[in-house]
C-alpha cells in the first residue's frame, strides 16, 4: 500500500514519513506548498515524494492526517472526494497551551478523529499515532522507538492495516484500542505526556502490558 502524510512538512508528519520510508514503505508527503513538500522529501531521501495535500490525498491508500488542529475540518472537507474509499489515519491532538501547560480542547464531535469521520463519510477513519515523540522520530541516533501505538476505529480491516503499518517502524507495536468513539480520551492523554516530558526531561510514550 502507498502511504501519504497530509501536513508532512511538520515535525510529526515528517518524522512518520521518514521512519516509514526507512522501513521500505512508499510515502508521499503533502503540504499547502508543493515546493516545500518536495524540498523536504528530497532531504529525507529514497522512497519519499512530495506534493500538495491534494496530490498526497490522491496518492495514498492509507492517508495519515498530521495537520494542525486549526484548519483540520476545513482541509478534510476540501479533500473528501480524493479520500473516498481510503483508510484515513487521524493523529491530530486538539490541545491548547497556557502558563500551566498543555490541556485538551473540547471538540463538538467528541474528538478530532470523530470530526474526520463526520466529514469523510466515504472513508474508513482510524485514530492512531498520537503519542509518538516527533523528537524521537526525527533523531537519526534513535534506531528503535520503544512504544505502542493505540489504534482505534470501527472497521476491523482498517484497524488491522494500521496496526500492521505501525509495526513496520522498529520498536513500535500497533495495539487495538477500541471504537472510534473512544478516541477523545486518547487524544487528550497527549497533554499528560507533555506534562511528563517537561517534569522528567524525557520523551515519554505508552506501553500496554500483558498483550
Amino acid at each position: 500500500m502507498n502511504v501519504s502524510v497530509l501536513g508532512g512538512t511538520g515535525e510529526q508528519g515528517r518524522g512518520l514519513a521518514q521512519r516509514l520510508a526507512r522501513a521500505g514503505q512508499s510515502v508521499m508527503i503533502g503540504s499547502r506548498s508543493a515546493d516545500r513538500a518536495q524540498s523536504i522529501a528530497a532531504e529525507i531521501g529514497s522512497g519519499v515524494a512530495g506534493g500538495s495535500n491534494e496530490d498526497a490525498a490522491r496518492f495514498g491508500d492509507i492517508v495519515i492526517v498530521a495537520v494542525p488542529w486549526d484548519g483540520h475540518r476545513e482541509l478534510l472537507e476540501s479533500l473528501a472526494s480524493d479520500l473516498a474509499g481510503k483508510i484515513v489515519v487521524d493523529c491530530v491532538n486538539p490541545l491548547g497551551f497556557d502558563k500551566q501547560g498543555a490541556f485538551a480542547l473540547p471538540v463538538d464531535e467528541g474528538s478530532a478523529a470523530q470530526q474526520a469521520a463526520s466529514v469523510l463519510p466515504d472513508s474508513s477513519v482510524v485514530a492512531a499515532f498520537h503519542h509518538i515523540s516527533a523528537v524521537l522520530l526525527l533523531d537519526d541516533n534513535v534506531s528503535s522507538i520503544e512504544t505502542d501505538v493505540l489504534v482505534l476505529g470501527d472497521d476491523r480491516d482498517a484497524t488491522d492495516a494500521v496496526q500492521a503499518l505501525a509495526g513496520r517502524i522498529d520498536g513500535i507495536r500497533g495495539i487495538y484500542g477500541g471504537r472510534l468513539r473512544n478516541a477523545g480520551q486518547v487524544e487528550a492523554f497527549t497533554a499528560n505526556l507533555i506534562s511528563m516530558n517537561r517534569r522528567y526531561k524525557v520523551h515519554a510514550g505508552v506501553r500496554v502490558t500483558d498483550v
